[in-house]
């Protein structure tokens, strides 16, 4: 009985314990009621030891209590905010497949809203655990103060409790150091909360969303209309007219956008073993009649890659200069993007579809404030299986969209978001019937396995799409979002490409920004490759251009890549520029022919370089500010409404769809109503 009674009154025992209990019904968590995407023995170690770090800090403030009743008091709160937040998030996300963030908190009324029915329907049995050492623990401390005796316990001595504090802190630093080691630049780039929860913990996460909420709310809070006249100057200052012979040639045609993920512009023509890398791209990009595409095309994305590639496609404004404007603004901002302006200038269904998980990169929600109406995540997939990498293969997917696809109401505007082809490029020679390159760098050397399967991927599609008759009567918008192979490959790549790699430089770096861009119109016959320089902040201008939209009312940083007056100089995110003559890396000028540094002083082109960067500057300035003080919301074009993101919800897509069929009757416009209300899904060929 002494022993049971020393072990209740034994402070360091009490702490492991509830530190014990506590890390256990975290694990059971992450296993069990998270996805969080972990793979190796790397990132399983760093998932089993970032709950012990923030648990011993908190949970340690019992150690500085000298009373001994006092202190557990402070243990039981502090398991149970602890215990609270977890649950929470458990909760949160059965129904979200999310992550409980400080706006959602603050704005719990909306959220209560979404969640379906009662929050008792999303509880399951195995929740006992989260809440039975806290069960246990409350009936301790009423038996304990329900004794009229004191029971006393010897204080810990400051110097152990502040040493416990080190060791938490010590602990966070390894658990960050791994972190950042296995995944770089995780707390600037933050493309997915799982991410910050797989690698830091749940109660690190939710610091951190609050710093970044505070700092957002900060910036807006003293924004005003007046910080839109320097924008509005320059847009205005800035369009570039259409191009008669180009304006509405593609006028009242579905818009197909496929997203060639990791997808450079070497790719195209590329031959290994005397085999075409991607013929059907080749077959597209070759057309000299029916494509429009493009030589001179980079991207031109920050820490945000595929998120600044979308940002820039669907709303003309650049990325952030730090981290993702998707995840850190997505959530709240105000846009006009190309969904909402199709939708109402046109009449445009929109839809995403995207092998991945709905709150990669945040687009569960950032896709509602743009104006998707639809949004098929990997929720919507039966392929889940059928998955190497960053969601379910290609092919897989873009033949289940099929079923989804065929519901919407025509003219669409949809969105194909492949992941296949990327880092770290897995294969397998079931799936991969390619060779790869042989330079000794398996990123290298099996980038171009995923390009050919994903070619593999639009060529199967593509004859779907004709045996159906959406392609004739469809514009296809086919880009690259960013590069496949880093800087850091770039010299193992180069013999490939046919160049010495002893003499590679970041010139070389620079022109390797180039990605494919291809507008592929059926029926039409002036196209042929073209070459103006150009970037991704150029396609919505030219998108609705090609629409017979003028884009000339919205914000827009871009121009119309037709246009005569269409401005060639390409800005970097990291304020670098690339024109056709020149391209300007850290203060350094190169001549694009020559690949040579250049003196710009020397060959009295000195001014035409610094008024060039200083545009450039002026731009990504103008577009940081247009977005971090969410300026947007101050401006309303004339004739357009703008987004209300709470009409949007992208759960029973399917079957929302099928009712707006029923509801239309015989003025249904759906591929799924034209074929005699019967599916297509029997056109698509075979996966091979």
């Amino acid at each position: 009985m002494n022993r049971v009674k020393k072990a209740f009154t034994n402070r360091w025992l009490i702490l492991f314990t509830a530190s014990l209990l506590f890390w256990a019904k975290t694990i059971l968590a992450y296993y069990v009621d998270f996805s969080l995407g972990v793979e190796g023995s790397v990132q399983y170690f760093i998932l089993w030891i970032n709950p012990i770090a923030t648990t011993l800090l908190l949970f340690g403030v019992f150690l500085y209590v000298k009373k001994f009743k006092s202190a557990l008091i402070v243990l039981f709160l502090m398991d149970l905010l602890n215990t609270l937040i977890l649950y929470l998030n458990v909760i949160f996300y059965r129904e979200f497949t999310d992550f409980v963030t400080i706006k959602s908190i603050l704005g719990f009324s909306k959220v209560s809203q979404g969640i379906s029915g009662s929050s008792f329907a999303l509880m399951k049995a195995h929740d006992i655990f989260y809440w039975a050492d806290l069960l246990i623990f409350l009936g301790i401390l009423i038996y304990l103060f329900a004794k009229r005796k004191e029971i006393t316990s010897k204080p810990v001595k400051k110097t152990f409790a502040v040493a416990i504090s080190c060791l938490a802190a010590l602990t966070f630093s390894v658990n960050l150091s791994l972190s950042e080691a296995n995944r770089p630049q995780l707390l600037q780039r933050t493309f997915d909360r799982s991410y910050i929860v797989k690698y830091l913990g749940l109660d690190a996460f939710t610091v951190y969303d609050g710093i970044k909420t505070e700092q957002t709310n900060s910036i807006r809070a003293h924004a005003s209309s007046n910080g839109l006249t320097d924008i509005l100057k320059y847009t205005k200052s800035h369009y570039a007219a259409p191009d008669p012979s180009k304006y509405g040639i593609a006028k009242g045609k579905n818009i197909i956008v496929i997203h060639l993920e990791s997808f450079q512009q070497f790719l195209i023509n590329m031959k290994v073993d005397g085999q075409e890398v991607t013929p059907f791209l080749n077959s597209l990009e070759n057309d000299n009649k029916q494509t429009l595409a493009f030589d001179n095309f980079f991207h031109e994305v920050g820490q945000g890659k595929t998120s600044d590639a979308e940002n820039m496609l669907e709303t003309g404004t650049f990325g952030l200069p730090q981290g993702s404007l998707f995840t850190q603004l997505g959530s709240d901002n105000t846009f006009q993007a190309a969904p909402a302006i199709l939708n109402q200038e046109a009449g445009y269904t929109s839809a995403v579809f995207h092998g991945n998980v709905g709150s990669f990169w945040n687009r569960d929600h950032v896709y509602k404030n743009l104006g998707y109406q639809n949004f098929f995540d990997r929720s919507y997939f039966n392929q889940a299986d059928e998955n190497l990498g960053y969601g379910i293969l290609d092919k897989e997917m873009l033949k289940e969209t099929v079923g989804h696809l065929e519901h919407l109401q025509q003219p669409f505007y949809t969105k194909f978001l492949t992941v296949t082809n990327h880092t770290p490029y897995l294969t397998d020679d079931k799936h991969f019937n390619f060779p790869a390159l042989k330079t000794g760098n398996s990123t290298v050397d099996d980038y171009v396995r995923t390009a050919h399967y994903l070619d593999e991927s639009l060529r199967q599609f593509f004859d779907y799409l004709k045996a159906s008759g959406v392609y004739q009567n469809s514009m296809f918008m086919i880009y690259g979002d960013h590069f496949g192979i880093s800087d850091s490959n770039n010299k193992d790549l180069a013999a490939a490409l046919g160049k010495d790699p002893t003499t590679w430089d970041k010139f070389d770096d620079a022109q390797m920004q180039r990605v494919p861009l291809m507008f592929h119109i059926p029926g039409y016959t002036n196209g042929g490759i073209q070459h103006q320089y150009g970037g991704e902040i150029d396609v919505l201008p030219t998108l609705l251009h090609l629409m017979g939209i003028d884009n000339k009312k919205y914000i827009q940083f871009g121009t119309d890549l037709f246009s005569p007056q269409h401005d060639q100089t390409v800005a970097f995110r990291n304020g670098d520029f690339v024109s056709p003559n020149y391209t300007e890396l850290g203060g350094e000028t190169y001549d694009n022919k020559t690949g040579e540094k250049i003196d710009p002083k020397a060959m009295k082109i000195e001014s035409e370089i610094d008024k060039e960067q200083k545009q450039v500057k002026q731009a990504l300035s103008l577009s940081d500010k247009l977005n971090q003080e969410n300026l947007l919301r101050f401006y309303t074009p004339e004739d357009f409404t703008p987004v209300d993101p709470q009409k949007y919800d992208y759960h029973d897509l399917d079957k929302k769809n099928t009712a707006i069929e029923q509801q239309q009757g015989s003025k249904s416009t759906s591929l799924y109503s034209k074929n005699g209300n019967k599916t297509t899904a029997a056109l698509y060929p075979p996966i091979q």
